[in-house]
């Protein structure tokens, strides 16, 4: 691929030169001042632009802060006629690559450029990896919805920093971890290790010693040669805190040390350890509540979340809900060895009908489940567990037989209201029942409750008894 150069130099004997030694391998344009330089980036964005700082109207440095501004990989080499610090590293602050200084060398400027140009190919090369890895690893970029395709566009931009801590809050099962994932995989920490820790399964007296790790004899039964924490583990990539919400007080505290200073002690340990760990963390817990309970350190939290991410739940994107269900079919047709083509209109119809209070979480599992049963071509409602669909009586229309009076007047002789309640109850159910062709969970559904629930009344009215689900 031929990279395109801009040089910008008021001088023309600079220009006609360094054109001169760089027009046989790449392809150069050349301009006097940097209003001209601005107009054609704007067209034609160049792989490189080497840049004088001192230039008559637009300076130097505001060509670059423009610059940068219109492409945020763009490279830019200043050239200087002295030596000034102060202005080589506003350059740099700036996002100038590097600087070259007046009498140009013509054999250094080319080295500057080859290097330059080759960080470019570099730079492409780990997004295509980046990229492959995405689209291999994580259905949470299956992103048709607006709702998602916001959480991901402001995910690749965070991603850009190695090390700010990052706060993702969703329901379970929302897939907080694979946004996790593609935070990693977007970052400059892509070829570091992804290590994922959910807190809430460690046992409490061994959160600290699995986090910091700890040395040998720290505690009984302690590995005598020690142990590496998770820590360490992910040092140079990206250490996920799943529910951090229920780290104890004390891991909380070395956490918020690590953070502020990137160093810990182990568990036993006097020596002070030093790693660098990009740190996401996640929650499906109201975190403020945990704070005002005295559960969770109020400065930890706001260290944690420098920046927050929340995940919607999928019942607020049903637009992914079958790009979705795609992926996860052709997923489990290769793990499952089948040739399952897609999905009957009433089994997409049943999908997006569904509440997910499970969100992703249980649409996988449903998939996975309706692909290792299919027989057919096309995974039917039956196959993803719904059953046979329910056909409802209308508005307007007679009461089902079976039915009776449900509300019946009050007199003056009273009634007997609990068992009028029990009455109304049981014919409900009855009817759910029937409608559902006999499926408790169906019925359960039909009556906006959950189905052990629905059991437990069932079983209570018909006088077996059962002990509440609560």
């Amino acid at each position: 691929m031929e990279h395109t150069i801009f040089i910008v130099d008021d001088e023309a004997t600079i220009r006609e030169g360094v054109a001169l030694a760089l027009a046989s391998e790449y392809r150069v344009r050349t301009f006097a001042e940097a209003e001209s330089a601005l107009a054609a980036a704007d067209e034609e964005t160049p792989d490189l632009v080497l840049l004088d700082v001192g230039l008559p109207g637009i300076s130097g440095l505001a060509a670059l802060e423009r610059l940068r501004a219109l492409d945020g990989d763009l490279l830019v080499v200043m050239i200087t006629a002295y030596e000034d610090v102060a202005t080589v590293v506003a350059a740099m602050r700036l996002g100038a690559y590097d600087y070259v200084v007046k009498p140009l060398q013509m054999a250094a400027l080319e080295a500057t450029v080859q290097r330059a140009l080759g960080s470019i190919r570099l730079r492409k090369e780990v997004r295509q990896l980046q990229e492959k890895s995405l689209r291999e690893q994580l259905p949470c970029c299956i992103a048709e919805s607006e709702a998602l395709q916001d959480v991901m566009d402001f995910v690749a931009a965070v991603a850009k920093s190695p090390d700010t801590p990052i706060l993702i809050a969703g329901e379970t099962g929302t897939g907080k971890e694979l946004v996790a994932s593609a935070i990693h995989y977007r970052s400059p920490n892509f070829a570091g290790p992804f290590v994922a820790v959910n807190c809430a399964a460690l046992p409490r007296e061994l959160l600290e010693s699995e986090l910091f790790g700890y040395e040998k004899g720290a505690f009984s039964g302690a590995s005598p040669q020690g142990k590496k924490g998770l820590i360490e583990t992910a040092a140079g990539g990206t250490l996920f805190l799943d529910e951090v919400g229920d780290l104890t007080l004390e891991a909380q505290a070395k956490l918020l040390r690590f953070l502020e200073t990137g160093e810990f002690f182990r568990v036993g340990g006097t020596e002070v350890v030093q790693v660098r760990t990009r740190l996401v963390s996640a929650t499906n817990q109201q975190l403020e509540e945990l704070i005002a309970s005295g559960r969770f350190r109020k400065d930890l939290y706001y260290r944690l979340g420098v920046v927050r991410v929340r995940v919607p739940a999928l019942a607020e994107r049903p637009g992914d809900i079958l790009p979705l269900a795609r992926y996860f079919l052709d997923r489990f047709n290769r793990k499952f060895g089948k040739v399952v083509t897609g999905f009957t209109p009433e089994a997409e119809e049943r999908l997006l009908g569904h509440r997910w209070s499970g969100n992703v979480r249980e649409l996988r599992n449903l998939i996975e489940r309706g692909t290792l049963v299919a027989k057919g071509e096309a995974l039917t409602a039956v196959d993803l567990g719904f059953g046979p669909a329910i056909e409802l009586p209308t508005a307007g229309a007679a009461a089902p037989a079976g039915l009776p009076d449900l509300l019946p007047p009050l007199t003056r002789d009273g009634l007997d209201l609990e068992a009028t309640l029990r009455a109304v109850e049981s014919a409900y159910c009855q009817q759910a029942l029937r409608l559902a062709h006999g499926n408790e969970s169906q019925a359960a559904r039909l009556l906006r409750l959950n189905h052990h629930t629905f059991r437990y009344r069932r079983k209570k009215l018909t006088g077996n008894g059962e002990s509440d689900p609560a």
